[in-house]
């Protein structure tokens, strides 16, 4: 009988991070927990111990770890809608899905109620990467102050958006998209301004 491969250190941890991704989407924040991530994935507690310290430190990693990976995707599509084969609508959407259907506006929201508040630290620090990453070169002061004000509109219309988006544009008589719509006009003047940047 052939033994299980022996996962690195390295995979081990994404191999938890992704159960605990996946818990978070299916159950909400509240059951990602070291005993339900170590059940999905065939760990012992002790060695999910080991990898985050605490459930919460769980919950940390997990919040790094959806940060990184949506904003991979939101730098390649920024860089698709530069070269003209993405669109503004495009970045929105996968800023809000990540807030949204990925749970990582439950996930923040559900950490700062339990006394987390460092859970918004994870995000902030990748999304300022990210602004600085996906900025013209030799744009000043790591970024522009219009792909800055971008973000910051996206980031908090997104996460808003996640908690009572739906209900409070219904109250409103609002259609359903009008968050993406005003987000997606701060990211088209962001983009267009960059533009202008690397043409001077």
């Amino acid at each position: 009988m052939r033994n299980r491969k022996r996962l690195t250190p390295e995979e081990s941890r994404a191999t938890a991070l992704e159960a605990a991704r996946s818990l978070l989407i299916e159950a909400g924040p509240q059951a990602v927990t070291l005993k339900a991530v170590g059940a999905r994935v065939g760990r012992t507690h002790a060695n999910l111990l080991h990898h985050f310290g605490s459930a919460a430190g769980l919950q940390r990693a997990l919040a790094q770890h959806l940060a990184a990976t949506v904003c991979e995707s939101i730098a390649e599509a920024v860089h698709a809608s530069r070269a003209g084969i993405g669109s503004p609508r495009e970045i929105v959407d996968l800023a809000f899905d990540a807030f949204d259907r990925e749970g990582g506006g439950a996930l923040v929201s559900w950490m700062l109620a339990t006394g987390h508040e460092d859970a918004i630290e994870p995000f902030v620090e990748t999304i300022h990467a990210l602004v600085d990453r996906v900025e013209p070169t030799g744009s000043a002061d790591g970024g522009s102050q219009a792909a800055r004000a971008a973000t910051l509109a996206v980031v908090l219309l997104s996460l808003g958006h996640s908690l009572l988006g739906e209900p409070l544009a219904r109250s409103l008589k609002l259609p359903e998209g009008t968050a993406r719509d005003l987000a997606e006009s701060f990211v088209t003047a962001s983009l267009e301004q960059a533009k202008l940047e690397t043409e001077r």
